[in-house]
């Protein structure tokens, strides 16, 4: 009986974007918290939220959830964080 070896690595070719500049500061910013709805993520990302206005002086945070974690963002939650003109974007995974 043959062996089928099945490769799970993605082979399609992607052409590579350039990286956004690291920002000098946060302070005065608007950062996104995308929440990719995995369990905790939300009690994660309000300690997160909490943190960047004391420590680091952000001053709007704004929250987007995808609507599960096993996709991509769907272009409304991408929409919603472009739309608030975030200067920075975290990303919460949790469990």
């Amino acid at each position: 009986m043959p062996i089928t070896l099945v490769n799970p690595f993605d082979e399609t070719l992607h052409t590579r974007g350039s990286q956004a500049s690291r920002l000098s500061s946060l302070e005065g910013k608007t950062v996104a918290l995308l929440d990719i709805s995995k369990p905790g993520g939300n009690i994660f990302l309000d300690r997160v939220e909490a943190l960047l206005k004391e420590r680091y002086r952000v001053e709007r945070v704004i929250r987007a959830m995808k609507p599960t974690f096993t996709k991509p963002a769907p272009d409304a939650v991408i929409g919603k964080i472009i739309e608030a003109k975030a200067d920075a974007v975290i990303e919460a995974l949790a469990d």
